[in-house]
């Protein structure tokens, strides 16, 4: 019995799972049964453009577009996964919100996000800045630099001894014997059938620039210089004889045409044969055409001196002497009465031929001053030189060069008689009438000169030369005289006088000693074609210009007449004694300041000038004398009381000093006559006085900074610091702008340990006395006395900030920097303050710690001249002198700073004003200054 089969539905049957799926990359139906695959257009579908749209039906399922019911679709980019492209708020590609509109409450917005961004971020700065510098500092400590592990052996280095420098060893070779001795290179001759085997071919033209001349060879690049090679076969036998050649063309050269015999050096002829390559080293082809072209224009126009020149001096320069020669010679036939041609061919010869041409050429034109002067030159002989001279003077006798050339040749006798007809011959040249009146008598000259002016009425040297000789005879009237009759004379033909021109010649005078025609010139010329208005600006200027040339009698002079034209005017009389002190002597001032003070009894300066100038002479009666006569004309002058105080107190008059200081005090109270009593009774001890004279002041002038001071200096000097610091205080308050007062209050502070406190007295003082760079230079060295150079430093950056032209703040950084650091800030310095004295003396000591002796001494020079009352300076100087110059030059400082008398500089007015030292002199407070002062380093 069979069993009946159930059909099973098509949809109970399992569906395979690749049915209905894309079919993977690369897959080729059949391609196990050996099926190659093929494509088809149905395939790839009908042609289309590039801008055609894209047709996705035979895409795969999965990848087909989605179609969309609206009108306008909107294709969207591919999405940008880029790293840069991610932001941890919106992720890859930007916001969600480009494409909305961005309006005012979007920005509002975002301000005040940004706004609240900030405020979190200066929250944690402060913590943030100080972890980082910690984990620097960490970091620098594990890993420091090189150059920071070997500073202080570095540092060392400045004590190690000339001989221990000597003792150390010399660095050995260390490499390995092959690479010390290497052998040395071998090289086989070529035979010259090599060479002569090789010869063909393409050739190359090349040029030796020392040679200027072309060489041809095979197209394998060898060179010979100097040699001309053909393209066939090479003759070496013709090459050593041109060479022989060669060597006998300058054997004859050096041959002597008159014995015979040779002059050549046996041993160095053949060296020398390098001199007859042409030291020209242009191009051949360009000779060629200069050549061609000068040969062109001698041809067109041979009447052309020029042309002939030129031709000659174009050979000379190729080194073709004797055809520069013959051109020369050739041209002088062409152009006999060329004296150019002549000249050039007398150069171009040897001494003897060209006394020959320039033999010819004077028979062709005898009336040619430069070829006479050529042929005189050419001769060795003075008798033959004075030969050619007069002869030259028979056919051309008004040539003022040849007279001149024949009178320097002559003695001084035969001179004067040259010159007699020399005057003759040329009536109109004033150097031979000038230089006649020198050899002749007095009388004679007063005939030669009187003759001159009648021949030449328009020249002002001849009357100057006139008054300087009445001045060599001692005729002082007639040198006025002569020159005041020179200016109307020159006026009257027509001469314009010119004042800066005149004034030259007194200067000139005056160099050749004739002072007495410079002050005559002077007085005659110096107020012409001047306004009144203008008179005293450009007299003062004038006498300054002269001093400058040092022309000082002309100075002299100038002031001379305009104090006679502004007798009462103080700033002349104060200009002329200062111009006085620094280039007259005692004697001229002292006459100079009794006329001064007689027409301008008021000018208190002029006075006190006088009166220093006998107490520097030790004459201290007529010092007194002096003050007292001021004291009749300026009763209540504070300058005239103080300096007969300081006159009697320098001469140990104490009580007279106290006696005029009390009437000071009783006719002319002033804040500067109360300082000077303290200060008088301080120096002799006298500590209850002066507290008494202090409060007595301060109740008169209570704003008066000095007493303040004065009051707490000397409470700091008794030790009590804490009275002191009330007085300071005290003063603060009466006197907030005084910023010696403030600096005091700091310094008290820090004295007593309070660091705190001395900040913020220098903060407070800053509040009151903005962008003050005294102020600020203080704060910066309380914090680096302190220790704290971390706070130092960016507090001088923010004092350079508010004072960025301050040299004292530049100068304080220079040395806060690193060595390694110090140029660049020195340059910075140097921009912004370029002549601030400050910066130039931090250079110089940068200089001074470099070692750069010269440099340093440089810039010590310009330091001074630029600000000579910075005593500072001249102390650094003398210092470095000192160490680093001779006795000479220590002593030329002290000379130089006693004239500068200066009286500024942080450590000079620090000892200068010490109590101890009041009676000091100058050269005392600068050796004192210079051992306190370090040497930079």
């Amino acid at each position: 019995m069979s069993v009946p089969t159930i059909p099973i539905p098509p949809s109970a049957k399992p569906k395979k799972h690749f049915i209905g799926a894309a079919a993977p990359a690369g897959y080729v139906p059949g391609v196990g049964r050996g099926a190659t695959g093929f494509t088809t257009r149905s395939d790839i579908g009908p042609a289309r453009d590039a801008n055609d749209v894209s047709d996705d039906r035979h895409a795969p399922p999965n990848k087909r577009k989605k179609p969309q019911n609206k009108e306008v679709e909107e294709e969207e980019d591919d999405e940008d996964l880029n790293d840069s492209n991610y932001d941890e708020f919106s992720g890859y590609g930007g916001s969600l919100f480009n494409k909305d509109p961005y309006d005012k409450d979007d920005e509002e917005a975002d301000e005040i996000y940004e706004s609240i961004d900030k405020r979190m971020d200066e929250k944690r700065k402060d913590y943030r800045e100080k972890k980082l510098k910690v984990v620097l500092e960490k970091f620098r400590q594990e890993r420091p630099k090189i150059q920071q592990q070997f500073s202080d052996l570095r540092r060392a280095l400045s004590q190690v001894s000339e001989d221990e420098w000597l003792s150390i060893p010399d660095v050995g070779d260390a490499r390995n014997k092959k690479q010390r001795n290497p052998r040395a290179e071998k090289f086989t001759p070529l035979p010259d059938s090599v060479i002569a085997r090789n010869l063909g071919g393409e050739s190359v033209t090349a040029l030796d620039p020392k040679s200027g001349l072309a060489s041809a060879f095979p197209s394998s690049g060898t060179m010979t210089p100097g040699l001309s090679t053909p393209s066939g076969d090479l003759d070496l036998k013709k090459i050593g004889q041109a060479r022989n050649t060669l060597m006998n063309v300058r054997l004859n050269q050096l041959s002597d045409n008159v014995s015979g015999q040779t002059v050549v050096d046996p041993k160095g002829y053949l060296t020398d044969l390098q001199s007859m390559i042409p030291t020209y080293g242009g191009d051949i082809n360009d000779i060629k055409k200069a050549r061609l072209l000068l040969k062109s224009v001698r041809e067109t126009n041979p009447s052309h001196p020029p042309a002939w020149i030129a031709s000659a001096r174009l050979e000379e320069v190729t080194g073709k002497v004797q055809a520069a020669r013959n051109l020369i010679m050739k041209g002088c036939e062409e152009n006999p009465n060329s004296e150019d041609l002549w000249l050039e061919a007398a150069r171009l010869q040897p001494p003897e031929l060209g006394k020959g041409i320039i033999a010819q050429a004077v028979r062709h034109i005898p009336t040619s001053v430069k070829i006479w002067a050529k042929a005189a030159d050419l001769e060795t002989e003075m008798k033959a030189k004075k030969k050619i001279y007069r002869k030259a003077l028979e056919h051309i006798p008004n040539s003022v060069r040849l007279w001149k050339a024949a009178v320097e040749l002559e003695e001084p006798e035969d001179a004067r008689i040259l010159l007699g007809r020399a005057v003759e011959c040329c009536p109109t040249s004033v150097e031979l009438w000038l230089a006649l009146a020198r050899l002749e008598t007095y009388e004679n000259a007063r005939r030669v000169l009187n003759k001159a002016r009648q021949n030449i009425p328009t020249d002002r040297l001849i009357w100057i030369t006139a008054a300087k000789l009445e001045e060599t005879q001692g005729n002082t009237q007639m040198v006025d005289k002569i020159v005041e009759r020179a200016i109307s004379a020159l006026t009257a033909n027509g001469v314009e006088i010119t004042r800066d021109q005149w004034i030259e010649d007194a200067i000139a005078c005056e160099k050749s000693n004739s002072v007495l025609t410079c002050r005559a010139i002077i007085k005659a010329v110096i107020g012409h074609g001047l306004e009144e208005e203008e008179r005293k600006e450009t007299w003062v200027e004038d006498a300054d210009n002269c001093t400058q040339k040092g022309a000082i009698e002309c100075a002299r002079a100038i002031y001379s007449h305009a104090l006679t034209i502004f007798p009462t005017k103080k700033s002349i009389w104060k200009q002329a004694a200062y111009f006085e002190k620094t280039h007259g002597n005692r004697e001229s001032l002292e006459n100079l300041l009794q006329q001064a003070v007689s027409h301008c009894p008021q000018a208190e300066v002029l006075w006190l000038m006088g009166a220093k100038s006998k107490w520097l002479a030790d004459d201290v009666p007529a010092a007194r004398s002096i003050l007292q006569l001021a004291f009749q004309a300026n009763p209540n002058s504070e300058e005239i009381w103080l300096a007969a105080v300081k006159l009697e107190s320098e001469n140990n008059e104490y009580e007279r000093a106290r006696r005029l200081l009390a009437k000071a005090r009783a006719s002319a109270p002033t804040p500067r006559v109360m300082v000077k009593s303290v200060k008088l009774e301080w120096a002799l001890n006298e500590i209850a006085k002066a507290f008494g004279l202090i409060e007595d002041g301060l109740q008169s002038f209570p704003e008066c900074a000095k007493l303040w001071m004065m009051h707490g200096q000397i409470l700091e000097q008794e030790g009590e610091l804490d009275k002191a610091r009330e007085i300071y205080i005290q003063g603060t308050k009466k006197c907030p702008d005084s910023i010696a007062l403030w600096i005091l209050l700091a310094n008290n502070e820090e004295k007593r340990g309070q660091l705190i406190k001395a900040r913020s007295v220098m903060d407070k003082a800053r509040l009151r006395n903005p962008q003050n760079d005294r102020l600020w230079l203080e704060a910066v060295r309380i914090e680096s006395r302190a220790g704290l150079k971390e706070i130092a430093e960016p507090l001088m950056a923010k004092a350079l900030q508010e004072c960025p032209t301050s040299g004292i703040l530049w100068a304080e950084a220079i040395f806060m920097e690193g060595r390694a650091q110090r140029k660049t800030k020195s340059v910075d310095a140097l921009k912004k303050c370029e002549h601030d004295p400050h910066v130039l003396l931090a250079v110089s000591l940068l200089f001074w710690s470099e070692r750069k002796i010269g440099k340093c001494r440089e810039w010590f020079n310009r330091t001074v001249k630029i600000e000579p009352d910075l005593g500072d300076a001249w102390s650094y100087f003398y210092k470095f002198e000192l160490l680093h110059g001779t006795e000479e030059t220590q002593r030329d400082i002290i000379k130089r700073c006693l004239q500068a008398e200066p009286h500024h500089g942080e450590t000079w007015c620090r000892i200068i004003k010490d109590i101890k030292n009041w009676r000091k002199k100058t050269e005392e407070v600068i050796v004192m200054v210079a051992s306190e002062l370090q040497i930079p380093t």
